[in-house]
């Protein structure tokens, strides 16, 4: 008898024809493979193995596989491994040209079949980036798309801390395996993501330390798991053009956010721009694109706005704060208060986490 999981990773072990197996998997099994196979060799004729492949599918110790099985066994976070012929592999990802055979989940799998929105952008970022990435991750997913990012540093975890701020869905697909999370400075959000019902993806085994020709394939999930990507700031070298020419080889959209053009950190999404990217400067733009994938949009498309001023610090200041910095002296003078009181008043709503000092003034600090 063997388990589930040892005979699916036993079977992603070998050199050629995977794919083909699964395929065969999935037509013997309607209801998905049992989690346990009483007699393999004979399931293993079924499945039409050449010797060859008999032997590789044999030849790999149990002693190999005990850690990873070990690892799924343990129950918290909850762990999956769900496999290219399991019913609930996520259909956007099955359709792209090289689907990952397995998938091993951290946190919640049904989100996995949700609607999602891959949002990328570079590691080197702009305030610009910083506070737009946030703002549309935010309204994006309070309005029914799961934000989708890779954990990077940079604009992928301001992506994913704008869902979470709203308390809305995201996952992380990682260049590693989910026991070696990587970057390490991102484990706080990782640890987040879970405790907020997010979910952590990667389609390495479990103990994989990330390399750099990991990414490359991290990034075709991302896109391959989303119905488009949108592109928040990026040159035109960084990885994210990576994620949007797979979203375009997957007939996936693409979406950029234009930047100022003397901000070379704006050149690569110019650039799909002017490659027929969709031009996004506002929210609806990319929610009424996939207003029908949305079932909890409820008008909401005409209704994007700040919270009843009541439950805001100082709503008459908040009022006058927005994504780009505005100068104390602008603050006192469209409030008409004196500059003293305002400066006051600005530290309160600091302090309570509703906007934060940047260059040239105060900008808002969150989606409230």
């Amino acid at each position: 008898m063997m388990s589930k999981y040892e005979f699916l990773l036993r079977i992603s072990m070998l050199r050629y024809g995977k794919r083909a197996i699964f395929e065969k998997i999935m037509q013997l099994f309607a209801n998905g493979l049992p989690s346990s196979i009483k007699d393999v060799s004979l399931l293993l004729n079924k499945l039409g193995l050449s010797d060859i492949q008999l032997a590789l599918f044999y030849e790999t110790s149990y002693l190999h596989f005990e850690p990873i099985l070990e690892w799924l066994d343990s129950p918290f976070p909850p762990k999956y491994l769900i496999a290219y012929c399991d019913n609930d592999y996520p259909l956007l990802l099955k359709q792209i040209d090289s689907p990952p055979l397995l998938l091993f989940v951290l946190g919640n799998r049904q989100l996995l079949d949700s609607p999602q929105l891959a949002m990328v952008g570079s590691r080197e970022f702009s305030e610009y980036g910083a506070q737009w990435g946030r703002y549309f991750a935010g309204e994006l997913a309070m309005n029914g798309l799961t934000i989708t990012s890779g954990l990077a540093l940079g604009l992928d975890a301001i992506c994913h801390r704008g869902a979470l701020e709203v308390s809305g869905p995201t996952i992380a697909v990682l260049g590693s395996g989910l026991a070696k999370i990587a970057p390490r400075s991102n484990l706080s959000l990782a640890n987040d993501i879970l405790s907020q019902g997010g979910a952590i993806v990667s389609e390495f085994l479990p103990f994989e330390k990330a390399r750099s020709v990991y990414f490359p394939r991290r990034n075709r999930i991302i896109s391959g798991l989303s119905l488009g990507t949108f592109v928040i700031e990026a040159s035109e070298k960084s990885g994210s053009l990576i994620t949007a020419r797979y979203a375009l080889e997957q007939n996936r959209d693409v979406f950029a956010l234009p930047g100022d053009i003397d901000n070379e950190n704006c050149s690569g999404t110019h650039y799909l721009i002017k490659q027929g990217a969709y031009l996004v400067s506002k929210p609806t733009d990319i929610l009424e694109h996939y207003y029908n994938y949305l079932s909890v949009v409820n008008n909401s498309l005409n209704s994007i706005k700040e919270a009843p001023s009541h439950s805001i610090l100082y709503p008459e200041i908040f009022a006058v704060i927005h994504h780009q910095p505005i100068p104390i002296d602008i603050i006192a003078q469209q409030v008409n208060l004196p500059i003293s009181e305002v400066t006051t008043k600005l530290l309160d709503m600091e302090l309570e986490g509703l906007i934060k000092t940047v260059t040239g003034g105060y900008i808002r600090n969150r989606i409230i």
